[in-house]
């Protein structure tokens, strides 16, 4: 705190008096506190927060995971071995140590594992394994240097391994329906289209019909030496047909009772429950994201890019994250520029795109509605607010009236 001698005009002494600190200077003490922390744990030396004694990287396989430990102040090794990819194989390596920092890659094993770690108390890195190109684009690559490679990322600059937030198990559940789902009807296409196929080389043609009703009206068309072979097929069809509709079923009553915010998203003509609900379960918390525009480059519906000097090359988008996704997200931006949807703020938005472009013109236009649909639907989800599709165009039109009102009163 500081202090300031002031003079006492009867006695001629001085005395101390405290005197109020600033924000600024209480800013700065927080600044320098933290500054000797930092000095303190670089020095190896306790002091309160510091960041984990051993550095951890594991490199997960399907049956055993090769992990490599660090000193984190020295880098000296500390061990190298491997553990079973098994909830018990962790459980008894980490369970009940010192708390560690642990480096994974992506990958099928990594979203419990790093939910069980955390559990244990430990701090969890999950590195985005497209942009490590020091270990997938490395001449000598196998286990043990991979996951030598993960720890010493870890402990120089974890902003290197551009760590991930791994989803939670109740998304992750939730996801799994949506999969099989998205699973079952890729299965059905195939199916039909095979028919369609088989049917059209032997001269006839099955005619236009949806594919819910494609089982009941195809034996008619089914030329006889081949209805002993497709009819089975058919049959598989119809199936699949019953277990989407369960499934459907299933994900509507998913919204309703556990996420009723996907009424929010559904708002938007074009969003139904299933891609509702596949973006929240995704996105999780909207909160994490700082704008809108973050949220459309994690479904990977942003450009790529390629500049230098006065070369900025046009190129096709990112595709990371979850392709399901974003192929939802496509799929409803198609249905807002299509014939059927209703006159809205990002219809007219996407149209003029259309107009603007070429031949890809349509194409770009798709993409873009889809990622400024992704923006749209966090801020639906941020705000909790009715959405309005003639918004911005209602705003336009007031303003254009109340100009053209400042006009005539000026010119009368």
């Amino acid at each position: 705190m500081a202090r300031r001698r002031v003079k006492n005009p009867k006695t001629s002494t001085t005395k101390r008096t405290k005197k109020k600190a600033s924000p600024l200077s209480v800013r700065r003490a927080k600044r320098t506190a933290t500054h000797k922390a930092g000095s303190k744990a670089h020095r190896g030396l306790a002091v309160k927060d510091s960041t984990p004694q051993t550095i951890v990287g594991i490199d997960l396989g399907d049956q055993f995971s090769h992990l490599h430990s660090l000193a984190a102040v020295s880098g000296e090794d500390l061990e190298q071995s491997r553990i079973r990819t098994t909830k018990e194989g962790f459980t008894a390596r980490f369970g009940g140590v010192p708390r560690a920092r642990i480096a994974l890659e992506t990958g099928t094993h990594s979203g419990w594992v790093a939910r069980l770690l955390a559990e244990l108390g430990h701090e969890v890195l999950v590195a985005n394994a497209r942009k490590v190109r020091l270990i997938c684009d490395n001449d000598r690559k196998n286990d043990k240097l991979d996951a030598e490679r993960l720890a010493l990322l870890a402990r120089a600059e974890p902003r290197l391994l551009h760590p991930i937030q791994p989803r939670g198990e109740a998304a992750q559940t939730g996801l799994v329906m949506l999969k099989a789902r998205d699973t079952t009807v890729r299965a059905r296409t195939v199916m039909i289209n095979t028919v369609r196929g088989i049917v059209k080389s032997s001269g006839a043609r099955i005619p236009k019909c949806s594919t819910d009703t494609f089982h009941k009206r195809v034996d008619e068309f089914l030329p006889k030496h081949l209805a002993a072979a497709l009819q089975p097929l058919v049959a598989q069809i119809g199936a699949l047909t019953a277990t989407i509709r369960h499934y459907d079923d299933q994900v509507d009553q998913m919204a309703k009772e556990q996420f009723p915010e996907s009424e929010l998203l559904s708002q938007v003509e074009g969003v139904g429950a299933l891609t509702a609900l596949a973006f929240l379960l995704t996105v999780e918390d909207p909160r994490r994201f700082a704008n809108g525009g973050k949220v459309a480059a994690y479904l990977g519906l942003v450009p790529r890019q390629d500049a230098s000097c006065t070369i900025d090359k046009q190129l096709r988008i990112t595709k990371s994250g979850n392709p399901f996704v974003r192929r939802l997200m496509v799929t409803s931006a198609h249905y807002i520029l299509g014939p059927f949807a209703k006159d809205s703020d990002l219809r007219r938005w996407g149209l003029k795109l259309c107009e603007r472009g070429g031949k890809n013109g349509k194409k770009r236009a798709v993409v873009a509605v889809a990622r400024k649909l992704a923006v749209l639907l966090r801020h639906l989800w941020l705000t909790a607010q009715v959405y309005d599709p003639l918004h911005n165009s209602a705003k336009l039109n007031a303003a254009a009236k109340a100009a053209e009102a400042t006009a005539m009163t000026a010119v009368g």
